[in-house]
């Protein structure tokens, strides 16, 4: 019997309308989709950067379920980007080529890893997490770089094929087959993200992330929480990692790089935590930013970055989206306002 079941009849009416008015769409979220698909239709636009785009969106998007949702910090958060990119490039090498039931597994497997590194980790906070995480990460990074027979070393892996999706689209180096398949993924995962932070579980995530001793006075199970987030963010990582072999056939240990992780980092700070949108927005910022940068100063690039990053901490604290909801918020009026002539 689910705790809604248990409650009143009124109250357990009261409830499943919160949740229904929670879930429900609003215009400026449909937009957001719209637009993104109708850059495929922009004159000149560069399709391979937008699946770039799509993919490291729904990276940030997976650690977001983590550090915004439920306040868990990680550095080592491309483990399980790697371990995605890994296993789909191992069924591409290897005959299964297939790419949706590929990806299937890879988010699978991934996720298991990362529900394993949430009991592992479920009691440790604060800096000891970061170091953990951080570890565990150069840990799989090492091993994977030093296993030249198995995953190529530095060479990456050689000879992945990727069958056409659904048997008809087949991956150009123009990217047109890459943006319809990320965009469509990176949907697909997002609504199921957001209908699991906006049910109960989700709020239960915010709950543990705003006062875990509450919470479990309430008697919610806040340290099984930490595995099912992580294995939930895991999967998600996975999935990109598993786009981002999909449509580039390659992979290599830079999937599994600090550098990786600081970046999807970097990224979900300038878009904003907790809202599930910042990761994209901070990808869009971030992919487009640094190839126009890199295309002025191939060298010293990072360092505008850098400084992109101490601007939006500084004066949008909680990255640009946040930011700009407080800022149209503040635009509407009051309903305690009456009509103006």
């Amino acid at each position: 019997m689910s705790a809604i079941e248990r409650l009143t009849p009124e109250r357990a009416k009261a409830a499943t309308g919160y949740f229904a008015r929670l879930a429900r769409w609003n215009v400026y979220e449909i937009l957001f989709w719209l637009a993104l698909a109708g850059m495929y239709f922009v004159p000149n636009v560069d399709l391979v950067l937008m699946s770039q785009i799509f993919i490291w969106g729904l990276f940030a998007m997976s650690l977001d379920i983590l550090l915004g949702y439920r306040g868990i910090p990680s550095l080592g958060h491309a483990a399980f980007f790697g371990v995605g990119a890994y296993v789909a490039g191992y069924c591409g090498k290897f005959g299964w080529t297939e790419p949706i039931s590929a990806l299937v597994l890879a988010m699978a497997i991934a996720a298991v890893v990362g529900w394993l590194t949430g009991k592992l980790v479920q009691r440790v906070t604060g800096v000891g997490l970061l170091m953990v995480t951080l570890g565990l990460n150069l840990i799989l990074y090492d091993l994977v770089h030093r296993s030249t027979d198995v995953t190529g070393g530095d060479d990456g892996m050689q000879g992945i094929v990727i069958a056409p999706v659904l048997g008809l689209f087949r991956f150009d180096i123009f990217g047109r087959t890459a943006f319809w398949y990320a965009l469509i993924i990176a949907f697909i995962l997002f609504v199921i993200a957001r209908a699991v932070v906006k049910s109960p579980f989700g709020l239960a995530l915010v709950g543990a992330r705003e006062n875990p001793r509450r919470m479990i006075m309430l008697g919610a199970p806040v340290e099984g929480d930490v595995s099912r987030a992580f294995a939930l963010g895991a999967a998600l990582a996975g999935a990109a990692g598993a786009l981002l072999t999909q449509t580039t056939q390659f992979v290599s240990p830079n999937t599994l790089s600090f550098q990786r992780s600081a970046d999807v980092l970097v990224i979900l700070i300038i878009g904003g935590t907790g809202r599930l949108y910042g990761g994209f927005i901070g990808a869009l910022v971030f992919l487009i930013l640094r190839d126009w940068l890199a295309a002025i100063s191939p060298v010293y690039w990072y360092f505008w970055i850098g400084l992109l990053l101490v601007v939006v901490v500084s004066f949008f604290r909680k990255g640009l989206l946040p930011s700009l909801e407080t800022l149209l918020n503040r635009w509407k009026p009051s309903k305690a306002d009456g009509p103006t002539a």
